[in-house]
């Protein structure tokens, strides 16, 4: 099963089938599986006329998503319109086919996990910053990850906080260094899993960038040390305590720089918008855009992005 959604993980990214049109495809498709079987021949799937997707329809998408107890409307034409509809069918059949040639395909995991990806289109509006001349940068920063807490708790098991946190943090060393500097990663590759030094590894510094602190962070730092690098820690406000503390603890206290990242990225905008108003402004902006391009690379849910409002 943990292959199946790897695969469908990263054929989701790949394609970013994460919007409406390509979500009702995806649905439509698997259904099309479950009855005939796969593989899939995709010229079957199309209508007479050769012009449109076999099925794809609102009343179509709309039963597949009642029986998952969603009743709201994913899409008016169920994607019917869509310009690239038959391209989408074609690339998501052809990667069923791949899947079903590896062995069995549990098609109702499959089912699931686009449910999943229609739950995250749902609640997929972006984050919204506003820049306020009458307040400071700094409370813009918490905004957004105040924004994102609230998120998380209203859909449990989804990391909002630590995904935004981790790509601000991103996009701020971008803005400052340039691109192409450090790698980015998606916010569910561990750093312990990929054999990465810190979230961000930038010459001889390993950044890592944690709403919550703990003993496998300051570890991670421990061994970073050991491997002759500087560790470095971003993290929240109600997390800068507990950082240091873990870190005293551990006899790293004097070791490990660790930063608040309200702090972290507030004065950088200052110093990149050259601590004038307009400056500061285009700061933000560019900051806003770089997080979301990094978002569309390396994320699959559009909701983590943010609408900054001028």
């Amino acid at each position: 099963m943990a292959g199946i959604k790897d695969s469908l993980r990263e054929f989701n990214k790949e394609k970013k089938f994460g919007r409406k049109g390509p979500l009702c495809v995806a649905l439509v498709i698997t259904q099309h599986a479950k009855s005939m079987g796969l593989p899939l021949n995709p010229d079957n799937l199309l209508t007479d006329a050769g012009g449109q997707v076999l099925g794809l329809g609102k009343a179509s998408v709309q039963a597949v998503l009642k029986r998952h107890g969603i009743v709201r409307v994913l899409a008016a034409e169920g994607g019917r319109t869509s310009r690239g509809s038959i391209g989408n069918m074609r690339e998501y059949v052809a990667f069923l086919n791949r899947l079903a040639a590896e062995g069995d395909v549990d098609l109702e995991v499959v089912e699931a996990f686009w449910i999943e990806r229609v739950h995250e289109f749902f609640a997929g509006k972006p984050f919204k910053i506003r820049l306020d001349s009458s307040r400071s940068l700094r409370t813009l920063v918490r905004d957004v990850i105040a924004q994102a807490e609230e998120r998380q708790r209203n859909s449990p098991g989804m990391q909002y906080a630590g995904a935004v946190l981790q790509h601000f943090v991103g996009a701020k060393l971008d803005c400052a260094l340039g691109q192409g500097m450090f790698e980015h990663n998606s916010f569910s590759t561990s750093d312990a899993q990929s054999g990465r030094a810190g979230d961000f590894f930038i010459g001889d510094v390993a950044v890592h960038v944690t709403t919550a602190p703990g003993e496998a962070v300051v570890e991670r730092c421990r061994d970073n040390i050991n491997d002759g690098f500087r560790p470095i820690i971003v993290t929240t406000q109600r997390g800068l305590t507990a950082a240091e503390v873990l870190s005293e603890n551990a006899g790293l206290g004097d070791r490990i720089d660790v930063f608040e990242v309200e702090q972290f990225v507030a004065l950088n905008l200052y110093e990149l918008g050259k601590f004038a108003a307009d400056g500061r402004r285009i700061a933000v902006d560019d900051l806003v855009t770089r997080y979301n391009e990094i978002v569309d690379e390396f994320e699959t849910d559009p909701s983590l992005k943010i609408e900054f409002r001028k």
